[in-house]
């Protein structure tokens, strides 16, 4: 039993890692801000959420975060935390409903869950906390709230959205080939 929990949070913290490491892999995405980038970290913190529970996947998105400003340095607190918010809001609705009901179709609703979830979630963070939050941490005016919903509505919701739909992309194929993986690894954790 103990090694059992040992090994599971072994490899919590060995996707955690790879997650890391995935997070440093980004690209922009054409017509949206540069400094919005798409990234695979989340495909790590899914496999943890539907291998052990959705607790999994939110440890992973938190150690991934965590290696990320040590290795960084905290010098953007504010895009660490949103991007495990964001994470959070992907990997959550997917290992929940995965859990919920086990199958191709309970991961296809999770990730379009996890995706609104994440465009929605993001949006209405970024407008009450975050751009507010940036302009004080860079010493900029306080953004009006036109400027907000403009960043928000022409930047914030649409990557979200983008980055969602090419997580959905890549992990529906990625899942097919190890559903059989998973639930054996499943099975023998419990």
């Amino acid at each position: 039993m103990q090694s059992s929990r040992l090994l599971k949070l072994i490899i919590i913290a060995l996707l955690g890692a790879i997650s890391m490491v995935l997070l440093f892999l980004n690209f922009p995405i054409p017509f949206l801000p540069p400094y919005l980038k798409v990234d695979f970290s989340e495909v790590p913190a899914l496999i943890a959420g539907l291998l052990f529970t959705p607790a999994a996947g939110i440890l992973v998105e938190a150690i991934k975060n965590l290696l990320y400003a040590m290795f960084m340095g905290a010098s953007d607190p504010i895009g660490i935390i949103a991007n495990f918010v964001a994470g959070t809001l992907f990997v959550f609705p997917v290992a929940m409903l995965y859990h919920k009901i086990k199958g191709k179709k309970s991961i296809v609703t999770g990730l379009i869950t996890g995706t609104v979830a994440m465009a929605i979630g993001m949006s209405v963070l970024n407008y009450l906390v975050l751009l507010p939050a940036y302009s004080m941490f860079m010493g900029w005016e306080t953004m009006s709230s036109a400027v907000k919903l403009g960043t928000v509505l022409g930047g914030v919701l649409p990557f979200n959205f983008v980055k969602g739909i090419i997580l959905t992309a890549l992990f529906v194929p990625l899942f097919i080939k190890l559903k059989p993986w998973l639930e054996q690894k499943s099975a023998a954790f419990r």
